[in-house]
């Protein structure tokens, strides 16, 4: 195992410094940023296959890079079933929100809230929103992690400087996202994709020569019990079955995809409606592609390490560390190669944090700025804008030194906001689908999901699901020469950092809390709604008048097949104030929001040894 070379650090340093030419670029080409729907919006004019690119970007972020082949080396390949689950998220956000959302020609997602029910929804939404991006934090918080917790699994395995990254990854982001506004992120996004696809390709094309051909990686996956992709359990409180990924999935991603600002923000942004669904379609081979990158390197990390798990040996002390761990073990001949993975992971950071920086400051201007200062022109709209991004960006890293002192506190706060989502997505749906939805019904639906997605969220955190429930599969350290004796094959020590003893548990803790948590946002979304469906009906819902271009309609469906006529859109004008939009949550992978991006105390560890 070597440390990090010259070449290493060259190939990064190159990662970061065309990504801020692109930012420059966009500064001043085209005669810069004028107006504030240029700066947050590309001003309308983007085509399909760089917006697409985006959004399969920031849905990559370094928990990505990272998480998802841990997690396949511990759980198995049953991980592939969200590639069904991503088709029908794609599907539902192209067909159902985002017609609507693109014929009212919006910025701010919250925006729709106010025009269909009224400015204290919309206020809701934002509050949920700034909620989720301070803590689960769509944005602020949660890019604190996102910054800070790659690096501190890179450094401890690779030596990599930890603030050095740190600090480098979160102005390089500020300065493009300030410079360039929406269309630096795109097109950085989509330089950092091939970053992406070329650091995973480097470990997987390696990893096959090293195990003399993929045949042996296959074997070696399925006698280790890790292909096991079909698991139809209807049990709805095992962590990963088909029907898990397949409902609980797609109504987790679909919260991101369809309603949440950063991706809606990005396919708003497309010149007509058709370039708007197809980045969508595209983004879907995307989403596949870099799953099946993520597989690869999942099933080749337990190839290699069957007889002798870094992690039970303790030569890692976090799972995420096992991807830098592989990395620096095979590729430590190749110079410059190590850096070029090191560069994919940190491009999933930037993909990330660039687009919650923007969705934040657009839901900052869109709905706490614009709505009470009348007054002012578009050109000082612009720089308003390019100031919330250069705040935003100092926030994130800010945060990330919080993320430094606050760990597993952290990781609890994510995993609970990160149900905000449900409810969210279910107001969404009442009023695009539901015609007789009212205020009255909507804020009940929303608020009575709000409660019982944090009823079973915290509950899951004071008690985790037993092991029986994870199915963590079996890991081996018979053939490594140490001398540790009392090594045997292991459980999952992420199940058992916070478990209670068996007798404390409640009934509820073994039905109620175990719950899958992919169906945490399910619950969300579908209380919200019947609940909302309920009140506005019993508060006379059915006598109200809904305008038609509020709600998805047949016209709507039928448009599909007339797109050669370029829409344009007429904004509609709110003259309330907006509550503030989503944030960038298309970065974290909700696959891994349980699992600890162990940021918890690592005072006394040197290389993620304890000392």
């Amino acid at each position: 195992m070597g440390d990090f070379a010259v070449w290493d650090y060259v190939v990064f340093a190159a990662m970061l410094l065309v990504s801020a030419v692109i930012g420059v670029y966009y500064a001043f080409v085209g005669g810069g940023q004028k107006t504030s729907k240029d700066f947050l919006m590309g001003g309308r004019s983007m085509s399909a296959l760089p917006v697409a690119l985006s959004l399969t970007a920031s849905f990559m972020s370094a928990v990505t890079v990272l998480g998802t082949p841990a997690e396949i080396y511990h759980y198995g390949a049953i991980f592939c079933i969200f590639a069904i689950t991503y088709a029908l998220v794609v599907l539902c956000s192209a067909e159902i929100f985002l017609p609507v959302f693109y014929k009212l020609g919006i910025t701010s997602t919250y925006e729709y809230l106010e025009l269909r029910f009224n400015k204290y929804l919309r206020l809701c939404g934002t509050v949920l929103f700034i909620i989720q991006t301070a803590s689960k934090s769509q944005a602020t918080l949660y890019t604190g992690i996102v910054i800070y917790a790659p690096a501190l699994a890179l450094n401890q395995v690779t030596g990599f400087d930890l603030w050095g990254a740190v600090v480098a990854t979160g102005v390089v982001c500020t300065f493009y996202c300030t410079l360039g506004g929406l269309k630096a992120v795109v097109w950085t996004d989509v330089f950092q994709v091939g970053i992406m696809v070329a650091g995973f390709s480097a470990v997987i094309i390696r990893a096959v020569v090293v195990q003399e051909g993929i045949g042996r990686i296959v074997n070696d996956s399925y006698y280790g019990g890790r292909l096991n992709f079909w698991d139809f359990d209807p049990n709805p409180l095992q962590r990963h079955t088909f029907w898990t990924i397949v409902i609980g999935g797609t109504f987790t991603w679909t919260g991101i995809y369809g309603v949440n600002q950063s991706q809606v923000q990005r396919y708003i942004a497309c010149k007509s409606r058709f370039h708007a669904k197809l980045s969508l379609y595209i983004n879907l081979v995307g989403l596949w592609a870099i799953l099946a990158c993520a597989v690869l390197c999942g099933l080749s990390l337990y190839s290699i390490y069957k007889d002798c798990d870094p992690w039970t040996s303790k030569q890692v002390s976090a799972v995420d560390q096992l991807m830098p761990y592989l990395v620096l073990d095979i590729l430590h001949d190749f110079p410059g190669v190590p850096g070029l993975f090191v560069a994919s992971a940190y491009s999933g950071t930037l993909s990330t944090v660039s687009s919650s920086i923007n969705a934040l400051a657009a839901v900052t201007v869109e709905d706490l700025i614009r709505p009470y200062f009348r007054s002012l022109s578009e050109k000082k709209l612009s720089w308003i804008s390019m100031g919330m991004s250069l705040f935003y960006g100092g926030v994130c890293i800010a945060m990330a030194a919080v993320a430094s002192l606050l760990g597993a506190l952290l990781q609890v706060a994510l995993s609970i906001f990160g149900m905000v989502g449900g409810p969210l997505l279910g107001l969404f749906a009442l009023g695009i689908l539901c015609s007789f939805a009212n205020g009255v019904g909507a804020f009940a639906g929303l608020v009575s999901g709000f409660v019982i997605s944090l009823w079973v969220g915290i509950g899951a955190q004071i008690y985790p699901p037993l092991p029986e429930r994870t199915k963590p599969l079996s890991l081996s350290t018979t053939g490594c020469n140490i001398s540790s004796g009392n090594l045997t094959a292991t459980e999952n020590p992420l199940t058992t950092i916070f478990n209670t003893p068996s007798a404390d548990r409640p009934a509820l803790a073994d039905n109620w809390y175990s719950l899958s948590y992919l169906y945490f946002s399910t619950i969300g979304t579908l209380i919200t709604v019947a609940v909302g469906i309920i009140i506005s009906l019993l508060t006379g819902g059915l006598k109200q008048n809904t305008d038609r271009k509020f709600l998805l309609t047949k016209e709507d469906f039928l448009s599909n097949f007339s797109w050669s006529k370029s829409e344009t859109v007429k904004k509609v004008e709110v003259l309330n104030w907006k509550p503030f939009t989503m944030a960038a949550e298309g970065t974290d992978n909700p696959a891994f929001s349980h699992i600890e991006m162990d940021v918890a105390s690592n005072k006394n560890k040197v290389n993620g040894l304890h000392i």
